[in-house]
């Protein structure tokens, strides 16, 4: 991909750039810590990273953020893993995130919105009230600072009530979707052993009902360390016996009681995608998210009280826990539970217009999806509240940029970002005082100092590499949970450049500041010593109406050579004919490289994705090696285990 196109999709104009809060934020921190005054965004970056613990001092200042017990200093160690942040600092998330109620009582805090597409507001006092309703009777049951409780809820206001009553207890939050299996939901549970679940009936999805209450019992049966579960009754069945009912823990007026826990207190497990193995329980903390959140949400996102915050999001997704800490500038966050495309494949856009969303999150598959459906954002719904639309999940094609900016209009900010569960943030992406280039990111994140490092660990402009992040950002994973001597964690992200995060990403740092994901590099394409990633690929590939998705896998063979399949999933009334392999190939061939043209091209059933949506890669090239199923795999985390029988029979043919 180009890294030198010159001309820019959208420029911000001088007033948006003079009342984003991020220039507002340098202006103050050159006053008071020495921040660069002049150089825009290239020189507060550069000052964020050089001078690491002086720019998180400043964050924690602008945001007024509450330390009962002051911290000694910003950062004791700085090495990684292990970097130690604002020890002896006391504080809580939920207070933070519940500071809105005082100036915003009868605005919503929240809006619900279901397959329904009507608008259900819930004020900041009630949200207030609920969780300290909520906090107390956690109390009540015995929960204390560092017990679990988990979450299989659907993305409904009680999840937020009941993250928010975790944590002002001191507790560890976790949660899955309920379209999780009982298995997958009891590889992550199981692990961090809660002692408190909340669980509805059922939900709904793509105009139907899915009863889950079999699936809740043999949770029970399978969770021994619980000691309640509260039933959400949302397909409006009885609670089961012995359980307890929400409405009776939320009922009662009760001021929330906020405990101060240390900074690197735990906050919540989230995880990891668990292909190969159990899924990796990552640990994150209260304080470390919270500063971290404020910078990614107040300054990056431009969020603050006025605002409307929309991700399409799952409970098992990290983007849920990052939708929720938009209440921590004082949004209003839209919850929105049910199909991304019901009744059609616009259905996103029409809940942006009703909730009038000004920052609209999706994935780049939805927009892809939207492009090849020809649907029309713009024409067919007043869009004209969204200041920004943002994407991740997958790297956003060049086309979706041109889609976004021709079909919603052409004065929007685009944000493609990229990040991991793992930071619960994002390493590179929005920045509203910068241009956007289409197929780019806009710049790394303020105090992240995010570089592309070749194989010898040397960084790399304009030139393909390796994603690495060369100092500690707060919201680092602490710990992984059952690793008691951090060698999972370790060699999770540190085994390639020692004290260097690795993340797993070929990524392209441009001349101009900005980044280019190509796809994991443990996937890489690697044709005769020419690196590629995976999504160049299917971003070429998928334009062809014939292709519905794609999949590609670069395999060393025993003997020296490499084998590079493609599978395509085909449209309705498609046909693999010599035709449409010639098309394929040609299509790569002009556009991306003669060397990553495909050896074989497969017809295949579908595409497997992991639980959140997203391409298993590595786990297929381990099936086609002659990995068994069950040790390429892990069978709970994948969207749909008939699948990769294809991929397993393939591969008993090929050998």
């Amino acid at each position: 991909m180009s890294t030198m196109n010159p001309q820019p999709l959208w420029q911000p104009d001088p007033e948006r750039i003079a009342h984003a809060q991020i220039t507002r934020f340098q202006t103050w921190a050159a006053e008071h810590h020495g921040a660069p005054p002049q150089g825009g965004y290239a020189a507060l970056h550069r000052w964020s990273v050089d001078e690491l613990d002086t720019f998180w001092k400043a964050v924690t200042e602008w945001f007024d953020v509450r330390f009962p017990t002051p911290y000694a200093r910003v950062l004791a160690d700085r090495s990684m893993p292990g970097a130690q942040w604002f020890p002896g600092a006391t504080l809580n998330y939920a207070e933070h995130a519940l500071r809105a109620s005082a100036t915003r009582t009868d605005e919503p805090a929240l809006l619900y919105v279901d397959e329904t597409h009507e608008t259900r507001p819930m004020t900041w006092s009630e949200l207030r009230r609920q969780v300290g309703s909520l906090s107390a009777e956690l109390r009540a049951l015995g929960v204390r600072p560092g017990d679990r409780v988990s979450g299989y809820l659907p993305n409904i206001p009680q999840a937020v009530i009941a993250l928010l009553a975790t944590a002002a207890v001191g507790g560890v939050w976790t949660s899955c979707a309920p379209d999780f299996g009982a298995r997958s939901v009891l590889d992550r549970f199981q692990q961090v052993e809660p002692v408190v679940l909340f669980t509805v009936d059922g939900y709904r999805y793509g105009g139907k009902e899915h009863d889950r209450r079999d699936t809740v019992a043999e949770l029970r049966r399978e969770l021994p360390t619980l000691r309640a579960v509260v039933h959400i009754p949302l397909l409006g069945t009885e609670a089961p016996e012995g359980a307890l009912e929400w409405p009776a823990l939320t009922m009662a007026d009760t001021e929330p009681v906020f405990e101060q826990v240390p900074f690197d207190h735990p906050l919540w497990v989230l995880y990891s995608s668990g292909t190969t193995g159990l899924p990796k329980a990552i640990v994150q903390s209260q304080g470390g998210i919270l500063i971290e959140h404020l910078k990614q949400l107040g300054l990056h996102c431009d969020l603050g009280p006025e605002d409307r915050f929309f991700w399409y999001t799952s409970t098992g997704w990290m983007m849920w826990n990052f939708l929720v800490s938009g209440l921590l500038t004082g949004t209003t966050i839209v919850l929105y539970d049910g199909s991304p495309g019901y009744p059609d494949t616009g259905a996103q856009w029409r809940v942006a217009e009703r909730t009038r969303a000004t920052l609209y999150g999706t994935s780049a598959a939805y927009v892809m999806a939207c492009r090849k459906a020809g649907v029309r954002p713009g024409a067919d719904h007043d869009l004209s509240k969204i200041r920004c639309v943002a994407t991740t999940g997958s790297p956003l094609p060049p086309d979706g940029f041109r889609w976004l900016h021709d079909e919603v209009r052409d004065d929007l900010w685009i944000a493609s970002v990229s990040g991991g569960t793992d930071v619960c943030s994002c390493f590179a992406g929005a920045v509203p005082t910068l241009p956007v280039y289409i197929g780019e990111l806009q710049a790394p994140g303020l105090g992240t100092d995010l570089q592309s490092w070749d194989p010898s660990g040397k960084p790399v402009i304009d030139e393909v590499g390796e994603l690495v992040v060369t100092n500690p950002m707060p919201s680092m994973p602490i710990y992984f949970w059952n690793d008691p001597d951090g060698s999972r964690y370790h060699d999770s992200y540190f085994d390639t450049y020692p004290g260097v995060w690795r993340h797993g990403d070929w990524i392209t740092v441009t001349s101009r500041g900005s980044v280019v994901i190509h796809g994991r590099s443990d996937s890489t394409l690697n044709r005769q010593g020419v690196r590629m990633g995976s999504a160049d690929i299917y971003e070429a590939v998928e334009r062809l109406p014939e292709i519905t998705e794609s999949l590609v896998i670069g395999i060393e063979q025993p003997d020296g050579g490499y084998w590079m399949p493609l599978f395509v999933h085909l449209a309705p009334g498609a046909v693999l004919d010599e035709v449409l392999l010639s098309r394929i190939k040609q299509t790569i061939r002009e556009q991306l490289s003669p060397r990553h043209v495909p050896d074989e091209i497969i017809e295949v059933p579908g595409i497997p994705h992991t639980l959140t949506g997203k391409r298993i890669e590595v786990p297929v090239k381990r099936l086609l090696q002659g990995t068994p199923l069950e040790k390429a795999v892990n069978p709970g985390s994948v969207d749909n285990l008939d699948l990769l029988h294809f991929y397993e029979d393939l591969a008993r043919k090929h050998a």
